[in-house]
């Protein structure tokens, strides 16, 4: 509505200002005007100018005071285009910005379609996690109840170990002195390893020369006890050493009664590190040791004795008529060599729990007791009439030490039918 009014405005303006002009004009050509001194025609013209000139800046002042777009329009054009181009350059921008915001929406719309799989994937997890949480609660359960009763046993194993750390403390003094001990030994060793490493060289060569005649006519078997005996310990080397050697006479006599030989008596050869050896043992020994000289391996009549040491600690094993075992066994006594035999099961039982006890073994028999024929046959005779179950008892005869032999007394006793077989 505005803008029909501002055209009508105009349009009354113009014809009002045509009108007057051509008034103008008529009359300054009827009365022959003339300015500037021009010609009546010329002014005619100017003023016809003048009038269009008019009505165009007529019609522009009340454009530009009416409207403010017209005032825009005619003066603000540049500013405005340089508006308009900013303006679409910023669009421009807005729509790129646009553009990239879409496309971090469907990277964000993605990224969100993964953690929905992820968190889907984490609840599978979880249940799977609470499930072997509350096993693992269980055989938590059971820990405890296992680590209850270990606690109860680490009480009585404490209670035992402080007993038993008295008796460490004891054992660690006895340890220390050994130790001392130990590093002079340890000196002897190494002087004597050398020796005998000279020596192996020299024996391994004397066997092989010996093999071709192993199979002669053997005096003493390997490991057979030569000659033995008990020497008391604790004393100084030079005793020791005495008593050692004469136990090596001894051994050198047995040998040449073996031999059976008229001569003079035939000496044995032993390692001499090993025969000092022997000797400090002895000295340091608390107690009295048990010797033996036995064969180094199976001796020929004709070559040197060899001979090696063997130390044992000695104590008194049996008592005088000391119980020893008891069996019992069932008889017939329809024939005398089932009585034989089962008297024969009966001395090895003894043989093992005298060895067992400490009593040293022959070492080519086996056996530790002594029974003479005649005590052997007198409990055979005594066993041949029982029928039934009968109970042979075994004790010593005498005070028997490591060394032995012990010496036996047999006892037979018949039981009767209702009594209890021991």
């Amino acid at each position: 509505m505005y803008g029909v009014l501002l055209i009508l405005v105009l349009v009354i303006t113009g014809g009002a200002i045509a009108f007057i002009g051509d008034r103008l004009g008529s009359k300054v050509g009827k009365k022959k005007l003339s300015l500037f001194g021009l010609r009546p025609r010329h002014t005619s013209i100017i003023v016809t100018i003048v009038t269009g000139i008019l009505i165009t800046t007529t019609t522009l002042g009340v454009m530009a005071a009416v409207s403010k777009d017209v005032r825009t329009a005619l003066f603000g054009m540049e500013r405005l285009n340089r508006t308009m181009q900013e303006t679409r350059a910023r669009l421009s921008e807005t729509q790129d910005d646009l553009l990239s915001a879409q496309q971090q929406k469907a990277d964000a719309d993605a990224a969100l379609v993964d953690s929905q799989q992820e968190v889907e994937r984490l609840e599978s997890r979880q249940s799977e996690l609470e499930a072997e949480q509350a096993r693992l609660q269980q055989g938590n359960l059971l820990l405890e109840q296992a680590k209850a009763a270990l606690m109860a046993r680490n009480d009585d194993l404490a209670q035992t170990n402080a007993s038993l750390l008295g008796e460490n403390q004891a054992i660690t003094a006895r340890n220390n002195l050994l130790l001392g001990d130990n590093d002079k030994l340890t000196q002897t060793n190494t002087q004597l390893t050398g020796e005998k490493k000279a020596l192996e060289s020299q024996t391994e060569a004397l066997r092989k020369g010996l093999i071709s005649i192993r199979e002669g006519d053997i005096v003493f078997r390997a490991g057979e006890v030569i000659a033995s005996g008990v020497i008391r310990g604790s004393r100084p080397e030079s005793e020791v050493r005495t008593d050692l050697t004469t136990l090596a006479q001894l051994a050198s006599r047995n040998v040449t009664v073996r031999l059976g030989e008229n001569k003079e008596e035939q000496d044995i050869w032993i390692y001499r590190p090993e025969f000092d050896a022997a000797v400090k043992t002895i000295a340091a020994a608390k107690q009295d040791m048990v010797v033996r000289v036995v064969a180094s391996g199976n001796q020929i009549r004709g070559e040197e004795i060899r001979a090696s040491l063997e130390l044992y600690k000695n104590s008194v094993i049996y008592q005088p008529k000391e119980f020893i075992i008891a069996r019992a066994y069932t008889l017939d006594g329809s024939q005398k060599g089932a009585a034989e035999q089962t008297l024969m099961s009966f001395l090895q039982e003894v043989n093992e729990a005298a060895t067992m006890k400490g009593v040293l073994q022959d070492p080519i028999r086996g056996t530790v007791g002594v029974i003479s024929a005649d005590e052997f046959y007198d409990v055979v005779n005594r066993l041949l009439p029982i029928r039934g179950k009968a109970v042979l008892s075994a004790y010593a005869k005498e005070a028997t030490d490591a060394l032995g032999p012990l010496r036996l007394v047999v006892k037979v006793e018949k039981l009767q039918e209702d009594a209890e077989t021991p």
